[in-house]
């Protein structure tokens, strides 16, 4: 079976062909990063503007790379929640349109699940039930994969994710945007006890995360040296503010995969592409025995290969959706579609 994806719920517009949710025939991503770069951050609206110029190449792109045309596909795949509503919106559309005049079947498809399913193209012998990870930037969620389209949260952030974190502390240490990528690089030649640096807990939820005031810890570093005039040393903070984040994921994490009796171990979402936090769970996983999958480099950050993965397996399971089908800005991971006829909606 070949499903064409479509992904535009932030600042990449992108699109692939993926045969029976594991064989990637085709993966493009145009990114918007230098066009945002100015801003200091995605700008929702040049973001939107820009998924409606590329949308059309990419797709053409991807089915060009695939040697696969529309007569050969079976369904579209599209994400349609959570992210920004005038991005998703560009992607959803478009779909609508495509597999409606080409007469395939249209499968709506949740961003963190797709994440999720980059672990299915890296790894094929990936099966459910297992923990998994789900560390991107505005998302951390500890999540109990049941089965391919069956899920259970364990965990959440209860404010900022870990890659808003990094990318929110990176910038009031002046490092350009995208600031986590670059934090990640500075800190590998940093002294990571260079700074005491908090370890937030949250009182009565001992599997959920609060990164919030660790941020505001190093936002409040960074101003009263600048008032006494103290440099800082800049590889040593992001060490430091590296270990806190990561050793923060990593042990809640091991903690539900102890509480749950998890054997099989993943992660996903643009944080699992950090260098600290994949050796450091490589190294805890081998101390107790579990098995870890972590998803190539090039599937970590948004691409449309995972969500046509995803849409495979939501297809299997009966998932469709018609020309009705509309964008969320927020769903629960483990809600089913479709959303609107449950009054789920967040």
């Amino acid at each position: 079976m070949v499903v064409l994806g479509i992904e535009s719920s932030c600042d990449e517009t992108a699109a692939a062909v993926v045969e029976d949710g594991r064989k990637v025939l085709s993966s493009v991503v145009a990114s918007q990063i230098e066009r945002h770069r100015v801003f200091g951050g995605v700008v929702p609206e040049i973001a939107s503007r820009l998924h409606s110029e590329a949308i059309v190449g990419v797709v053409q792109e991807a089915l060009a790379q695939s040697g696969r045309g529309l007569g050969d596909l079976d369904a579209v795949a599209v994400t349609y929640a959570p992210g920004l509503i005038g991005a998703l919106l560009v992607g959803v559309n478009f779909a609508k349109g495509l597999a409606l005049s080409a007469g395939l079947d249209l499968v709506p498809v949740h961003h963190l699940r797709g994440h999720v399913a980059s672990n299915y193209l890296t790894s094929p012998g990936l099966e459910p039930p297992f923990l998994c990870l789900v560390a991107s930037g505005g998302h951390s969620h500890i999540v109990e994969v049941r089965g391919y389209t069956q899920f259970r949260v364990l965990g959440r952030t209860r404010d900022d994710a870990a890659g808003e974190a990094f990318d929110k502390a990176a910038r009031a240490m002046g490092i350009p945007y995208p600031g986590g990528v670059e934090l990640d690089r500075i800190a590998e030649a940093g002294d990571p006890e260079a700074y005491k640096l908090p370890r937030p807990r949250v009182a009565g939820a001992p599997l959920d995360y609060s990164f919030s005031g660790l941020k505001t810890a190093v936002v409040n570093l960074l101003h009263n040296a600048g008032q006494k005039g103290e440099d800082v040393d800049i590889p040593g903070l992001c060490a430091s503010y590296r270990r806190a984040v990561v050793g923060s994921l990593v042990d809640t994490f091991m903690k539900a995969a102890e509480e749950t009796g998890a054997r099989k171990l993943a992660v996903a979402g643009g944080v699992s592409a950090n260098r600290l936090l994949r050796r450091e769970l490589a190294r805890r996983c081998g101390e107790t025995g579990r098995e870890l999958y972590l998803p190539e480099l090039g599937l970590c950050g948004d691409n449309a290969a995972m969500i046509a993965s995803q849409g495979y397996y939501e297809f299997l399971d009966g998932v469709r959706a018609g020309a009705d089908l509309n964008a969320f800005a927020n769903v629960p991971l483990d809600a089913g579609f479709p959303m609107e006829k449950k009054g789920d909606c967040l």
